[in-house]
């Protein structure tokens, strides 16, 4: 009778223990709604990207005499340009190159300011007081006119300009690992490890540089849309990829003498500009909750 009088009791109580668990469960906080549309916008401007044709109901170099500087309508959702060719087209196939941009001068100057500021750090001593002399000086350039200024040297094209956002951005990818990396070699489990008679190098490559990694993919997921815009920018000087495709600051630079007339021309391509580098700092901010462990305690 006892028995059966607590099994009872168990029950009752996860009955109403349950419902209040999956009323938990189901909440979703209105940040994480934000990243996941954040996340969504991402991976269609990812697809549009890698697969335009599947999207874009024309071709980019199609130029319909018959439809030069119309309106947004039906059959041209973002309206035309002054060659008759579809916005929407060309935005879906301008994708590519701004996304190959951002990425690519962030892959480069992460690992390029990664590996500058982990050695400096490591090594110490005249290495790391040369190292950061020469970043010292180039932080006091400001980077879109450090990019400005190497774009212009090496003259306009894909290869140029990602070289020139990623040269930009090198001193702070090293200032922000040689402060991880100083931070680490002085942790207890460093100096347990170099007494007990490990290497210099299986040190850094077991301990120094796997702990170092998480500022560096945090900074290189924020520093995504800042590349964008600084690509974006340079193109819209003239110093980026000269193609029959334009990429998004091209397409900008190209309708600017038409804005009181065709206002679409240059508002759509601004405005995937504004939402992709939106949605990736969304992402960024997540990202950096998840990775530093300071976010988590408090």
């Amino acid at each position: 009778m006892r028995q059966s009088t607590a099994a009872e009791a168990i029950l009752e109580r996860r009955k109403w223990e349950l419902p209040a668990y999956r009323g938990r469960a189901r909440r979703i906080k209105p940040a994480d709604l934000f990243v996941y549309a954040a996340g969504a916008l991402i991976l269609l401007i990812a697809i549009c990207a890698a697969f335009p044709q599947w999207i874009a109901p024309y071709s980019p170099t199609n130029m319909m005499m018959d439809a030069i500087m119309q309106g947004p309508s039906a059959a041209h959702p973002f309206g035309t340009d002054y060659y008759g060719r579809d916005i929407f087209s060309l935005v879906v196939y301008g994708a590519r190159d701004s996304l190959y941009i951002g990425f690519m001068s962030v892959l480069v100057g992460g690992l390029a300011g990664g590996a500058i500021g982990t050695s400096s750090g490591y090594i110490g001593g005249a290495v790391d007081a040369v190292l950061m002399r020469v970043v010292d000086v180039l932080m006091t350039i400001p980077g879109i006119l450090l990019a400005l200024a190497i774009a212009a040297a090496m003259g306009p094209g894909l290869g140029n300009i990602v070289l020139a956002v990623a040269a930009a951005s090198v001193p702070g990818y090293a200032r922000v690992m040689r402060g991880q990396t100083i931070s680490i070699k002085s942790r207890p489990f460093v100096t347990a490890s170099r007494a007990i008679g490990a290497t210099p190098f299986a040190i850094f490559w077991k301990h120094v540089l796997p702990n170092s990694l998480s500022p560096l993919l945090v900074m290189a997921t924020l520093g995504i849309g800042t590349a964008i815009l600084t690509g974006s920018g340079l193109s819209f000087l003239g110093l980026g990829v000269l193609k029959e495709i334009p990429d998004w600051g091209a397409l900008l630079s190209q309708g600017r003498g038409y804005l009181t007339v065709a206002w679409w021309i240059c508002t759509y391509p601004g405005l995937a500009i504004t939402l992709l580098v939106l949605a990736v700092n969304i992402v960024g901010d997540w990202l950096r909750d998840r990775l530093d462990p300071k976010r988590k305690e408090a």
